[in-house]
């Protein structure tokens, strides 16, 4: 699939609605595993990246995204 620069900005900015980051987290013993079972009660999870401290968690939706967060 082909996307001119334009149309590729426009889906990154519209998918940041859609991921939730959270912080200060001992990734040592929180897995992915964990969070999907924590966050998968909000939405569809389509995406979940644990890294150092920190995890983001990508819904299939804005609404579900928002629904994580309150």
């Amino acid at each position: 699939i082909k996307h001119n620069g334009q149309q590729c900005y426009q889906q990154e900015r519209s998918s940041l609605h859609e991921r939730v980051f959270v912080g200060n987290l001992n990734t040592l013993v929180v897995k992915k595993c964990d969070v999907e079972a924590i966050f998968s009660k909000y939405g569809k999870i389509v995406g979940c990246a644990v890294l150092k401290g920190f995890v983001f968690i990508q819904y299939v939706n804005e609404r579900n995204a928002r629904a994580a967060v309150a």
